[in-house]
């Protein structure tokens, strides 16, 4: 619909009540849900007759993908219609695909990859459909935002955003900045036109899931317009299910016109004063039942999935390359797609919510289980044992970089596990230690180097194992213990909860990273247990310590303690020459613990305040650091944030700030000196302030949204590890060091003794770049390298196969580049390319080995 320009026509006065409006205001209404949230049989022929009831309606769809093929059963009438309205492209069209992700995800919350994922399976499947339809414009009915996301939706071809969410802002919503339109500029530096929650854009004050912004209000548009925003837009994407037909219903502003977003952007909004907007991942303003039992093990699940499915295409890239065997497309395809329905925004916020008979929690764990599944039967094959039988192993790195690490494989059966040795492949004996007991497994730790993207070969031997001094625990008189390596050493109180009274760093000047002058302890457990009378802590009492392993090349002792009357196991591990800390935590509930700010026992969907917002008073493990002036960085999906906050804390719906830890958050000193990583094995909130210490957020017991009891059901166990390094995160490398946590060394089983070209098949010398995924299209090999050192870098991609071309593209196919494949002075084929910091760049790598292959099940 073309904008209307009032100079040139006579003036159309329409009165609302007692006032005068000539100015036009827009609405963009329409639908958002699916099969697996919410959409009854036969709705697409409720929406089918309301726009030939209403043709001055228009409707935007955030649909999922999959409902689709539901419909063209159940409601085949319908769905010939809406293909036949979907036909219509032009500026003159009346429906716009919105959000094409395949599972709905908030974004924020998983990797870059699974969101690159999201959009590309999510168009395959929307294109099966409606052949014709084009992606114009981002919008989302929930705050399904992160701040990489313009330089991912650029690259699939869209031209617009919007950052608005009005009518469904339960779990957040974005900071209130700007008027008409921004340039919402990513960290990697793109930039996408969109229309913001304006400056003017309150949140409702007798809501708590509303800006003033849903129902385009007379006083919303008055200050709209009194602010200078010429075309004002309101918005809500109603839920499917709901009956109502255009949203707009009364009391609502006149002249008010519905329009698709895209018609909004390109005929109406104005586009003379555009504001940049560096949108920080702070401006994202989001709240989840973070702590929750329900929501952990939920998050933890997908996590598992995320990694398992990245490594695993790695592996089967690595393998077709060297043996040329068929890839797995057609099983990785199913596997990601299970994942990315794990991933959908409302198994994170109604994950009690039933559907078919299961909870979206249940619906999770089956999901992300099939992803698991099919992943471990791609790293191991049918030939791939772990016992090892055949005494060969292959150990696969799927990283860029050469890695040197401690691997724990199975010892072959019958084989005595104190006569039993690794050798590499000149057969030159390894350092190795026997880890676990009886009562679990026993296995070989042993150090193995393995070359990039790629794998070396191991050989179990017979015979004695030649000693080597490394990492030891000792008991003291005062009953504290020591654990040492050579890079750290540990004092452990066991008469204060095993709380860490040293960490002492002996390559960094013997730092201490342990604050001694906090009235906290470090590693300390803490919360307020409100029906037992507030705080208790792991340091109220004594523990139990045992030596579960002693080194030499790993150490590890089991604390065993209790709080608030409830019993809990942790596990700390060091290994040597390991920059990594591990610690893993068991609370055996005997009961459902109330833990939090306080019980709430009125609860109003309404009310502004609510429980489980303060994670000041939910169960904490904490680390006050020896650091002066202390600054926090967080990563984000392809992003990486200096946190503004000055603490993580509010207790309030409209007062929410970003707290959320993805995969790790940096606490520095002022001068850049040191630092600290902590990483989490499951997306959850962390803790910090001006006099408060950084916390990892362990437990939450009590109502949340919608009045729900998220209660404690069974034992909690969560993993998390710290680093402590020299100067700030990018220095630390601290996100390839992720990398290292997310995909660990895999040891399997050699089904031949042939070894593979003693070169990498992928490398490259730029320590920053990191490989975020490694599929084959039909011959071709498709790469995609992450910037992940925080600044702009140039340098070398080196090969260890062959390719006819390569090319560098955007995530829709587009071409961007042709690259000029040369020979290095080794006659290794290398590429020479540039890439911005926070920037991802996918290259495709033609008629690779120029081998037959086709798209295939499991190996």
């Amino acid at each position: 619909m073309m904008k209307r320009f009032l100079l040139f026509v006579p003036l159309i006065f329409i009165f609302y009540g007692n006032s005068l409006y000539s100015q036009t205001a827009y609405f963009v209404d329409g639908f958002h849900g699916g099969i697996w949230g919410h959409y009854p049989e036969k709705y697409t022929s409720f929406i089918i007759t309301q726009l030939d009831k209403h043709p001055q309606w228009n409707i935007n769809l955030e649909i999922e993908p999959e409902t689709w093929d539901n419909v063209a059963i159940t409601d085949k009438e319908a769905y010939l219609q809406l293909q036949s309205l979907v036909k219509n492209q032009s500026k003159r069209k009346r429906i716009e695909f919105v959000n094409p992700a395949y599972g709905q995800s908030y974004m924020f919350n998983i990797s870059g990859e699974s969101i690159i994922r999201q959009f590309s399976y999510g168009i395959d499947k929307i294109r099966f459909h409606f052949p014709e339809v084009q992606f114009h414009t981002y919008s989302s009915e929930e705050p399904c935002f992160t701040s990489a996301l313009p330089g991912i939706l650029r690259s699939f071809g869209f031209k617009y955003a919007s950052l608005k969410n009005p009518n469904t802002c339960w779990g957040g919503y974005t900071r209130a900045f700007g008027g008409e339109l921004v340039n919402w500029i990513g960290p990697d530096g793109t930039s996408i036109l969109t229309v913001p929650r304006y400056q003017i854009e309150l949140l409702k004050e007798s809501s708590t899931w509303e800006t003033i912004a849903n129902d385009n209000a007379v006083d919303f548009l008055q200050s709209a317009f009194k602010f200078g925003i010429k075309s004002p837009v309101g918005m809500c994407l109603q839920d499917a299910g709901w009956r109502f037909g255009p949203w707009l219903r009364k009391d609502f502003y006149m002249p008010t016109e519905y329009t698709t977003w895209a018609n909004y952007f390109e005929n109406v909004a104005d586009r003379s004063k555009v504001t940049d907007w560096n949108f920080s991942q702070e401006d994202l303003q989001v709240s989840l039942v973070w702590g929750a039992q329900i929501l952990q093990k939920l998050a933890q699940n997908v996590r598992i999935a995320e990694n398992k499915i990245v490594q695993a295409e790695k592996v089967a890239s690595i393998k077709t390359l060297d043996s040329k065997t068929v890839y797995p497309a057609v099983s990785l395809d199913n596997a990601w797609k299970s994942l990315l329905l794990a991933q959908h925004h409302d198994s994170w916020i109604v994950p009690y919510n039933v559907l078919d008979g299961q909870t979206w929690a249940d619906k999770v764990k089956s999901w992300t289980a099939f992803t698991d599944t099919v992943s471990d039967s791609i790293i191991r094959t049918k030939t791939d044992e772990i016992k090892f039988d055949n005494k060969v192993l292959k150990i696969y790195n799927t990283t860029l970089s050469a890695r040197e690490e401690w691997v724990s494989v199975a010892i072959p059966h019958g084989w005595n596990p104190h006569r039993t040795s690794i050798a590499d492949e000149n057969h030159k004996l390894l350092d190795a230690q026997v880890v676990g007991s009886d009562k679990t497994q026993i296995k070989l730790l042993f150090k193995a180097k393995v070359k990039p993207f790629g794998y070396n070969k191991f050989y179990f031997k017979k015979g004695i194992r030649t000693k080597f001094s490394g990492a030891e625990v000792k008991k003291l008189a005062d009953g504290d213990f020591v654990m040492e390596t050579n890079l750290y050493k540990l004092v452990i109180d066991s008469k204060r909860g095993g709380i860490i009274k040293n960490l002492i760093a002996k390559n960094m000047n013997n730092k201490d990273f342990v604050d001694n002058l906090s009235d906290r302890g470090f590693n300390e457990l803490r919360g307020y247990f409100y029906n037992k009378g507030g705080y208790h802590s792991s340091g109220d009492k004594s523990v139990e310590i045992a030596i579960v392993e002693n080194g030499p090349a790993r150490i590890s002792l089991s604390i065993t303690g209790e709080i608030a009357g409830e019993k809990f196991q942790q596990l700390i591990t060091m290994d040597q020459g390991q920059e990594r800390i591990d610690f893993k935590l068991n609370i055996d509930w005997k009961s459902n613990q109330g833990i939090g700010a306080y019980k709430e026992n009125n609860y109003q969907d309404a009310e502004h305040k609510k429980a489980f917002y303060n994670d000041k008073y939910k169960l904490l493990t904490l680390f006050p650091l020896n650091l002066k002036g202390q600054k926090v960085f967080k990563n984000a999906p392809f992003d990486v944030t200096e946190s503004k906050l000055k603490n993580t804390f509010f207790s309030s719906w409209d007062s929410i700030k970003n707290n959320i830890i993805l995969n790790w958050v940096d606490v520095v000193d002022e001068k850049g000196e040191y630092g600290c990583a902590l990483y989490t094995d499951h997306t959850t909130s962390y803790t910090h302030g001006e006099n408060f210490p950084l916390g990892l957020n362990v437990q939450y017991s009590g109502k949340g949204l919608w009045g729900m009891d998220y209660t404690i059901k069974e034992a909690t166990e969560i993993c998390y590890s710290l680093i402590p390094h020299k100067g700030d995160w990018k220095v630390a490398e601290l996100w390839q060091k992720n990398e290292l946590i997310n995909e660990p060394l895999l040891a399997v089983n050699s089904g031949e003794n042939r070894l593979m070209s003693p070169n990498p098949l992928l490398t490259t010398d730029q320590k920053g770049w990191v490989l975020s995924s490694s599929v084959f299209d039909g011959n071709d090999l498709l790469v995609r390298i992450f910037n992940a050192s925080g600044k702009d870098t140039a340098g070398d991609l080196k090969l260890g196969f062959n390719a006819s071309k390569a090319q560098t593209e955007e995530l829709n196919g587009v071409l961007i580049q042709s690259l000029m494949i040369g020979k290095a002075n080794n006659s290794i084929a290398n590429l020479k390319m540039s890439i911005p910091s926070f920037a991802f760049k996918t290259i495709r790598f033609f008629d690779v080995n120029k081998s037959e292959r086709k798209r295939g099940g499991l190996d």
